[in-house]
């Protein structure tokens, strides 16, 4: 290396230095300090290593790269600019103000060339692990002998915050049972974050960790050396297994009285501390502003360009030997590729088997059956479960087990809720897969943060959440969710579905395979269903997310149910009819959907004139809005007990006697206020 080109490089690095804590300043919030340390590292991945392409965001073929620790997300925007995205310096000047593409944190659709969406700690480490799992088995799938198509890496940046969150353990311990051997992450090892000096509350021997996860760890590499960067990059590509760099850097590395400080880390460095640090950088460029050689020297869009040419034909040559493979591998690196035909098929086919069955059976078994016919028609259906295989049932007939290094299309997680979700996420995002993985509903609170960002980035990730009530019966309160179904219903963008039986189940799984703009969560009973309602028509009228089940000529009250308590609604209504009084019932398998249908259908399904009684075996709030004022709610706002299911459900008042007596009580309130106002 020349002094010549060390200083080229210093001056590169330097641009990102000058980008981010200009960019900090003027919006005068934001976090310079991560941006400053790792600059050095970034130019040293970015300009000499990463394959990718500025013009094609999207290629097929790209490396990834994910902030991990997204609160740096100017050193991110500053590369984006730099290397020729569609991403311009005035972006950078509108830096986390309302509805520039450059917000607080990366987030994916909305700046070209972010991967992921970060700033949940933690997480970003962990969606990388399902991105370099996604490469491995596409790879495994689609290469031929002289054909590898599939050929990229995974570039992680991440922080001592990643590392304190429990769930890099979860996906870090699965990445190296893996050998994700396509895997590199660099820690930022700067002993600083937003308290202070780590030291008294992060003393773990994180390389040793590392390394008894099964990655290979380089040690102590000078963050700030490009000769040691290039050294241990070079040695991370041709390792066996993931690999974890350990650079040792400073904070706001450049300022003369921030860096190595927590002061550097989330806060504007101030006008007077910029001018000192660019004196001391060499930075003469004013705000904005990068000089020309630097700008040459960055551009990556003629050697992205070539990269990709030259992929694009390799890829030809291997759809002229592959055409079959070819086909399958471009439709399923569509974003919003439909089902095909095949697939489709077997879920009308699992729809109308269910239909017509009439049996009663758990709605989790149910779901199996979907996914015997489906699974074999969706190569890229991947399924899991969080160490509840055989309690989930989210494996299929003819599914093959990923166990260590091999590959498949079942996914045992292990006890990690959070982490399966974060790499279901990362296995979307990736693109080639349609993944779901399931737990205990009442466990969906450790995988929550990872729905919620798979919400914030639409991805179509399907969680299958089982026992989904008191109806799992004597493993008590800590296993009973209770708030959960509405918790979840909450989250902005998620389908919850919660089928009555398994046609509702069955549809549900269409419904949600179909979707292809954010997550679907299937809530399942543990306990058998009867089957609820023979119209040929339930099928299309269960896909808009509720319908009527029972309308009588001369109803007077509605009763609104899901899941396991649709049936409970219609054994109420059925003592209800021995008295003359005669009721609807509504099944309401997912809220979310039924709520973005017309209003015609909201009134026609649920009719405003009636009184509406709802039954659900959970928390009951959300429910109001459906059954209004007046209206009754029969449910359970506190925890369960420790017995069998038929049991808790008499203890709670949730059975059809109830459910009567509540309806009853409910039309001779009206009938009492209907007189009074007569009066």
């Amino acid at each position: 290396m020349t002094i010549d080109n060390l200083a080229l490089r210093t001056q590169c690095a330097n641009a990102i230095r000058a980008l981010a804590m200009d960019a900090v300043q003027a919006a005068n919030s934001g976090h310079p300090g991560m941006p400053m340390g790792m600059a050095d590292i970034a130019e040293a991945l970015w300009r000499h290593r990463l394959r990718h392409d500025p013009a094609d965001p999207r290629w097929m073929n790209r490396d990834r790269f994910v902030v991990s620790n997204g609160h740096g997300s100017m050193l991110l925007y500053a590369l984006l600019h730099l290397s020729g995205y569609a991403l311009p310096i005035d972006e950078l000047r509108r830096f986390r103000q309302l509805h520039s593409r450059t917000p607080g944190h990366p987030e994916v659709g909305v700046t070209p060339g972010v991967e992921t969406t970060t700033g949940p700690l933690g997480q970003g480490i962990s969606n990388a692990v399902g991105m370099a799992l996604a490469e491995k088995l596409l790879a495994e799938e689609f290469n031929r002998p002289g054909h590898e198509v599939i050929d990229h890496r995974t570039y992680v940046f991440l922080g001592d915050g990643c590392l304190m969150e429990g769930i890099s353990h979860e996906a870090c311990s699965l990445a190296g049972t893996w050998r994700l051997n396509k895997l590199v992450a660099f820690y930022d090892d700067n002993g600083i974050s937003i308290d202070g000096e780590v030291g008294g509350w992060f003393s773990d021997d994180t390389p040793g960790r590392f390394e008894a996860y099964g990655w290979t760890v380089l040690r102590d590499v000078d963050g700030h050396d490009p000769a040691a960067l290039d050294a241990a990059i070079a040695q991370a590509t041709a390792a066996d297994r993931p690999v974890l760099v350990c650079c040792k850097t400073r904070i706001g590395q450049g300022s003369p009285n921030r860096a190595g400080t927590a002061k550097a880390h989330g806060e504007a460095l101030g006008e007077a501390e910029i001018a000192l640090t660019r004196q001391a950088l060499g930075w003469s460029a004013a705000p904005f502003e990068v000089p020309a050689a630097i700008a040459k020297a960055w551009s990556a869009r003629e050697s992205g360009a070539a990269l990709h040419k030259a992929w694009q034909e390799r890829f030809a040559a291997y759809a002229q030997e592959h055409a079959a493979l070819a086909r399958e591998l471009l439709r399923r690196h569509r974003a919003d590729a439909p089902l095909t035909a095949k697939a489709e098929a077997a879920l009308d086919s699992a729809a109308s088997g269910a239909e017509q069955r009439k049996a009663s059976v758990a709605t989790r078994k149910a779901s199996q059956q979907v996914l015997d016919e489906v699974g074999p028609a969706m190569p890229e259906l991947i399924g899991g479960s969080a160490d509840l295989t055989g309690s989930n049932l989210t494996d299929w007939k003819g599914h093959r087990a990923l166990k260590g290094t091999g590959c498949g299309n079942h996914v045992h997680y292990g006890v990690r809720e959070f982490g399966m979700a974060a790499i279901m996420n990362g296995l979307a995002l990736h693109g080639g897969f349609r993944p779901f993985g399931g737990t205990f509903l009442t466990f969906s609170d450790y995988a929550r943060n990872g729905v919620r960002m798979s919400a914030l980035m639409k991805l179509p990730v399907i969680y299958v959440f089982t026992h989904d009530s008191i109806g799992l019966g004597e493993d008590g309160p800590t296993h009973q969710p209770v708030e959960h179904a509405s918790s979840l219903r909450l989250i902005p963008d998620v389908d919850v579905w919660r089928p009555a039986d398994a046609t509702e189940t069955a549809v549900a799984w269409r419904q949600a395979l179909r979707r292809v703009d954010g997550p679907s969560c299937l809530l399942l009973t543990r306990q058998a269903l009867p089957h609820a309602g023979d119209a040929d028509e339930r099928i299309e009228s269960i896909a808009r997310g509720a319908y009527v089940l029972r309308r009588p000529e001369a109803e007077c009250v509605a009763l609104l149910a899901s899941g396991s308590e649709v049936g409970v609604a219609l054994a109420a209504a059925a003592l209800l009819a021995e008295e003359g009084i005669e009721a609807r019932v509504v099944s309401v398998p997912c809220m979310d959907v039924f709520e973005r249908q017309d209003k015609d259908w909201r009134h026609a399904v649920i009719p405003r004139h009636l009184p509406r009684v709802a039954v659900e075996a959970g928390s009951t709030g959300l429910w109001w809005k459906f059954v209004g004022e007046y209206g009754d709610v029969v449910g359970l706002d506190r925890f369960g007990e420790s017995a069998p299911a038929g049991e808790l459900f008499k203890l709670f008042g949730l059975t059809a006697e109830v459910v009567a007596e509540r309806a009853r009580r409910l039309l001779a309130n009206a009938a009492l206020a209907g007189v009074k106002e007569a009066a």
